[in-house]
This record gives structure tokens, sequence and C-alpha cells, in this order.
């Protein structure tokens, strides 16, 4: 499942999500990861973020779309990370 995860954390977690979130996605903008994963691996990532995040102040949205082919993604100024070149 073509995965989207972006993050409005306090400061200090910022890096915590990051380095977390790069075990499961690509890096493609601050706070904004986006990948295939299983309905296991996503399970799996949602629990770690319950984990590391402060419920009370933090929030993380993970948007699902069954089929990249069904998401269409514009680029307007500076790609942070080229997704073709990723094996």
């Amino acid at each position: 499942m073509y995965t989207i995860v972006v993050y409005d954390v306090e400061q200090r977690r910022v890096g915590k999500i990051c380095r977390y979130l790069r075990r499961y996605l690509n890096w493609v903008q601050n706070s904004a990861f986006e990948g295939e994963l299983t309905e296991h691996q996503i399970e799996e990532m949602t629990a770690g973020l319950r984990r590391i995040i402060n419920r009370d102040q933090d929030s993380v949205y993970i948007y699902q779309i069954p089929e990249r082919k069904w998401c269409t993604r514009r680029v307007v100024g500076v790609e942070k990370t080229n997704l073709d070149t990723i094996l």
C-alpha cells in the first residue's frame, strides 16, 4: 500500500520521529515521508509512533493509498529526494 506520513511534533521529538520513519519510508520533505508498505509494516510503524509521540501535543497523519498509480505527486520548487533512483 502506498503510504504518506506527515507529522507535527514538539521540537525535541523531531529527530527521533525522523530516524524512526526512515526505517520504513523515504524522506521527501521536512516532516513528510512516503513509500510502499505492507499492512503489517503500517501497523508496526503506527505502534512505534504511538510509543514515541506525546498524544496531547503531537500529531501524525498517515495516508494510505491502495496503489501508487492512483497517486499523482507534483513538486513545486526543490525536490528533496528523487524517489525514482531508490531501488
